[in-house]
C-alpha cells in the first residue's frame, strides 16, 4: 500500500484506541494483574458504606455502653483494614498501570521513529519534519497520559460505578429503577457533546503540529533567517501557528468543560432525587439510619464516578485522535521495499560493474516532467566516470536510483539498473546500499565526537582504522589539533568546523566504509581554492580501494576537477548528449566544449 498523506480528517473515536493493541499485547500478564487489582480496589471501595451502615446499625444502636463500645471497635478496626487494603491494592494497580504507559509509550516512540527512519524521500516530499516530530512528543505523550492513568482511573471509576448502581437498586429498587431510566435520556446528549470534543482534539493537535513544522524547518536555518534579518517575521508566524493551536484548544476546552459540567450536574441532579426519596423513607419508618448512610455513600461513590468518567472521556478522545494519527504513521508504506526473496549478491572483491538500461524516471511530486528519459549507461568495474550538465539535467537522479531511494519507472516504459547483472529491485536494500559509499555536496556532521562521526561509515571499525581512514582523507592533522582530538565533540550539523573539514570527515567516512562502488556528488564547488586542494587530494584516495580498483561515479560542476576521469558524461534535460574523455569532448565543439570555454575562460 502506498502511504498517505498524514493529515487526515479528523474524527477519530474511542475505538481508535485499538491501534493500541499490538503494543498493549506483550503486556497483557501485567496488564491482567493491574486488572485484579483495581477490581480488588473497587472491591474494598463498595465494601467502606457496607461496614460503615452495620457501625451505625449494631454499634450506635447497642443499649448497653460497654457492648456499644466494643462494638464500636470492632467496626473501626473493620472500615480500617479496608481502608488498608484499599491503599495496598489502589499503590499496586498505580505502580503496574504508570509502568506499563511508560513501557508502551517507549515502544510506541521506537516503532514510529524505525517506521520513519526506512521511509524513502517521497515520504519526506509531503511530510515536514516537525510534523513526525509533534507525533513523535506530544501525540505519544497524550497516548501514555491515558494508558498509564486515565484509562485506568476510568475503568476503576466504572467497576465503582456499576457496583455502586447495583447496590442502589438492590436496595432501594423502586427509586433507583426510575433514576436509572432517567439516566439513559442524559447519555444520548452526553455522546453528541463528546463527538464535538472529539473533533476538536484532532484538530487541536494538527495545530500543533503545525507550530512545531514551523520551528523545526526555522531552526534547522538559523543562519539563513539571520542573514536576511528575518527574526520579526519567522516569530510572527510561529505566533500565528501558536495562535490558532491556542484557539482551537479554547474551543476544545469549552466542549469539554460543557461535557463535563452536563454530566456532573444532571446526575448529581438525578442522585439527589433518589436521596431526597430515601430519607422520606427514613422518616417515614422504612429504612434504617445505617440504611440512609450506605445509601448516602453509594450515592457520593455514583457521583464522583460520573465525574471521573466525564474527565477521562474527554481524555480517551484526546489520545483517540493522537492514537489515530500515530497509526496513520505507521500505516504508511514506502513505495521502495526490499524484495519479499531478495538475490544473493555477494561483494565482488573489485569495483563494481554498473549498467542503466534505458532508465525513465519521473518524480512523485513532478509526474508531467521527465528527470530521465531513455537514459543509458554502463560503468566497467574499476572506471571513473563523471557526470556533468546545468542544473537539472538529471545527474542528482542518477545517484537517487542507484541507492534505490526511488525506483524507475513503472514497466514496460521505466528500463532497468543493474549492478553485477542484478537487477537492483532484485537485492536487499541493506546489501545494496551496504556496496555503495556516499560524498554528498552538503556533508552530514552528526552531534558527536569527530571518532563517532568517521566511526558511522563502518561502526564495528577500531580508533586505528578510523585514524588511518581520517589520514588518507587528510584529515588527520586537524584532527589531531582540535581541544580533545578526535574525541573532540563537533557540534551540531559540524558548526564547530570549516566547510573543508567536514568534507574532508565526509570523505574519510567513505574510505572507511571501503565500498565498491563510490558516489561523488561535487564536493569541491563551494569550498576555497586551498580547501579545494586538500578535498581533492583526499577524494583522489577515497577513489581507489585498498583492496583493489573502485568504480566511481563523480557528479561534477566544476570541470576541472574531472578532467582525468576515464569517461565524461554529458546530460542535458535527462538524456545523455554526450559522453568521451575530457580531451575528445573539447574536440567535438559541442555541449562540454562550451561548458568548458565558459569555466576555463573565466
Amino acid at each position: 500500500m502506498a502511504f498517505s498523506h498524514p493529515r487526515a480528517p479528523a474524527g477519530g473515536t474511542p475505538h481508535s484506541l485499538t491501534g493500541l493493541l499490538p503494543f498493549l499485547r506483550p503486556y497483557r500478564w501485567r496488564i491482567a494483574l493491574a486488572l485484579l487489582f483495581l477490581v480488588l480496589a473497587a472491591g474494598a471501595t463498595l465494601a467502606f458504606p457496607l461496614a460503615l451502615r452495620t457501625l451505625i446499625d449494631t454499634s450506635l444502636g447497642a443499649s448497653d455502653r460497654g457492648a456499644q463500645a466494643l462494638a464500636l471497635r470492632g467496626n473501626f478496626g473493620l472500615l480500617f483494614g479496608v481502608a488498608v487494603a484499599l491503599g495496598v491494592f489502589s499503590a499496586a494497580r498505580f505502580f503496574l498501570v504508570s509502568w506499563l504507559g511508560e513501557r508502551v509509550t517507549a515502544d510506541l516512540r521506537n516503532a514510529v521513529y524505525d517506521h520513519v527512519l526506512r521511509q524513502s524521500p517521497q515520504f519526506f516530499e509531503t511530510t515536514q519534519t516537525g510534523e513526525v516530530l509533534s507525533r513523535l512528543t506530544t501525540d505519544t505523550t497524550l497516548v501514555q497520559t491515558v494508558v498509564g492513568s486515565s484509562l485506568s482511573m476510568g475503568l476503576r471509576n466504572a467497576v465503582v460505578g456499576a457496583g455502586a448502581i447495583i447496590m442502589l437498586v438492590w436496595t432501594n429498587p423502586r427509586v433507583m429503577g426510575i433514576v436509572l431510566l432517567m439516566l439513559v435520556a442524559v447519555v444520548l446528549p452526553a455522546l453528541w457533546i463528546g463527538r464535538r470534543v472529539r473533533r476538536l482534539s484532532r484538530a487541536s493537535q494538527d495545530r500543533v503540529a503545525d507550530s512545531s513544522a514551523i520551528a523545526a524547518e526555522v531552526l534547522n536555518a538559523i543562519p539563513v533567517v539571520q542573514s536576511y534579518c528575518a527574526e520579526p517575521r519567522e516569530s510572527a508566524r510561529f505566533a500565528q501557528a501558536t495562535q490558532n493551536a491556542f484557539q482551537t484548544a479554547v474551543r476544545r476546552s469549552r466542549a469539554r468543560a460543557l461535557l463535563v459540567a452536563f454530566i456532573i450536574i444532571t446526575n448529581a441532579g438525578l442522585l439527589l432525587w433518589g436521596l431526597y426519596r430515601g430519607t422520606q423513607a427514613v422518616l417515614a419508618g422504612q429504612m434504617s439510619a445505617g440504611h440512609l448512610g450506605q445509601t448516602v455513600v453509594y450515592v457520593m461513590l455514583l457521583a464522583g464516578a460520573a465525574a471521573v468518567l466525564g474527565e477521562v472521556y474527554g481524555d480517551l478522545l484526546r489520545a483517540a485522535g493522537a492514537t489515530e494519527r500515530l497509526m496513520e504513521l505507521l500505516a504508511s508504506r514506502a513505495p521502495v521495499a526490499s524484495p519479499a526473496r531478495p538475490l544473493p549478491l555477494a561483494h565482488p572483491g573489485r569495483g563494481l560493474a554498473v549498467r542503466f538500461a534505458d532508465v525513465h524516471f519521473h518524480y512523485p511530486s513532478r509526474p508531467q516532467q521527465a528527470a530521465l528519459h531513455g537514459f543509458s549507461l554502463e560503468l566497467q568495474p574499476g572506471e571513473t566516470v563523471a557526470l556533468v550538465g546545468a542544473s537539472g539535467a538529471g545527474k542528482t537522479t542518477v545517484f537517487q536510483l542507484l541507492q534505490r531511494f526511488y525506483d524507475v519507472d513503472a514497466a514496460p516504459a521505466g528500463g532497468s539498473i543493474q549492478i553485477e547483472g542484478m537487477d537492483v529491485r532484485d537485492v536487499a536494500l541493506t546489501v545494496l546500499r551496504g556496496l555503495i559509499g556516499t560524498v554528498p555536496q552538503d556533508p552530514v556532521i552528526f552531534s558527536a565526537s569527530a571518532l563517532e562521526n568517521i566511526r558511522y561509515g563502518r561502526p564495528e571499525a577500531s580508533d586505528e582504522e578510523v585514524h588511518a581512514a581520517a589520514r588518507d582523507a587528510f584529515a588527520h592533522d586537524f584532527l589531531q589539533a582540535l581541544p580533545e582530538g578526535y574525541a573532540t565533540f563537533l557540534g551540531e550539523r559540524g558548526v564547530r568546523l570549516s566547510g573543508g573539514q567536514r568534507q574532508r570527515i565526509a570523505i574519510a567516512r567513505a574510505i572507511l566504509k571501503n565500498p565498491p562502488l563510490l558516489l561523488l556528488d561535487e564536493a569541491t564547488s563551494a569550498l576555497d581554492a586551498e580547501s579545494e586542494r586538500m578535498v581533492q587530494a583526499a577524494l583522489d584516495k577515497a577513489m581507489h580501494s585498498r583492496s583493489g580498483q573502485r568504480t566511481t561515479l563523480v557528479i561534477a560542476h566544476r570541470l576541472s576537477t574531472v578532467q582525468n576521469a576515464d569517461r565524461i558524461v554529458v546530460l542535458e534535460h535527462g538524456r545523455i548528449v554526450e559522453q568521451g574523455s575530457h580531451a575528445a569532448l573539447l574536440a567535438r565543439h559541442g555541449v562540454y566544449a562550451r561548458l568548458a570555454a565558459l569555466q576555463f575562460s573565466a
